[in-house]
């Protein structure tokens, strides 16, 4: 794995570190592929019961795609007088990174340091929890640079923040401060700065600590219920819950709550 992307496993949480900062951790092609390669390891590692995504730097989360890396491919392809796959990148690079996020079976925290725009808002929404800056800013930036949204953030953006609103931003972006976007609900917390890698660290253990199979019951439950009726879900809640109650984590739950103890999971 390339070093723009540094990937590490301590018990239980798996961290991916977008590591350009020189580069406001814009993403050019090695940083695409590394990154993939560390989301869909972390979703696949059974061992890994959380994810922690965050940026080196205190400038940027990341700002998307590497626009200077995109030009010359354009211009390249203009003079070969074809597209060049120049725009392959949504299928090859972005979905499976933004389905490995959403698609893992355990909890993904981000942690937004700075400025996300484009794929990088669209990467920070694919997380379960997002932990920010209060120096950090958001961003669509799709329209501003001709193109429309990808890296999920036309599913993601209006589920969190409704479709007229996701319509606004994307048409009209801006920068969008820590504090709006908690209020529109994009930051689930806002802290210091100086406080945030330790705080995501904090959280994210926490859930690293948790019961796993209930918070990827949860993160599928909560994917059903937004595109089925609600007859399909109460049947889908009855299945997973069926599910939760056989595992052994429900029993840990059961028994420490009984005995006013702290539960040990075992993520089975």
């Amino acid at each position: 794995m390339a070093d723009t992307v540094l990937y590490e496993v301590s018990d239980g949480l798996a961290t991916i570190t977008i590591n350009r900062p020189e580069a406001m951790n814009a993403m050019n092609i090695e940083t695409k592929v590394a990154f993939r390669e560390a989301a869909q390891a972390a979703a696949a590692d059974d061992s890994v019961r959380a994810v922690l995504l965050t940026a080196a730097g205190d400038r940027a989360f990341c700002v998307g795609q590497d626009l200077k890396e995109h030009i010359g491919g354009l211009m390249a392809a203009r003079e070969a007088g074809s597209d060049g796959g120049v725009m392959s990148t949504v299928q090859e690079h972005y979905n499976p990174i933004v389905r490995a996020l959403t698609g893992a079976a355990k909890p993904v925290v981000a942690a937004v340091n700075g400025v996300a725009a484009g794929a990088g808002f669209g990467f920070a929404l694919a997380a379960d929890y997002r932990i920010v800056a209060d120096t950090a800013a958001f961003n669509t930036s799709f329209a501003g640079v001709a193109l429309t949204a990808d890296s999920g953030i036309s599913w993601t953006l209006p589920r969190v923040v409704g479709p007229s609103r996701a319509a606004d931003l994307l048409l009209f972006p801006r920068s969008i401060t820590a504090q709006e976007a908690y209020e529109l609900g994009i930051a689930n917390r806002i802290v210091p700065s100086a406080d945030l890698a330790a705080e995501a660290v904090k959280v994210a253990r926490g859930l690293a600590e948790g019961p796993t199979l209930a918070y990827a019951a949860l993160k599928e439950s909560l994917a059903f219920g937004l595109t089925h009726s609600l007859e399909e879900t109460l049947e889908k809640e009855d299945e997973l819950q069926t599910r939760a109650g056989s595992s052994e984590d429900h029993v840990i739950a059961v028994q420490a709550f009984v005995n006013k103890e702290k539960p040990k999971y075992l993520g089975r």
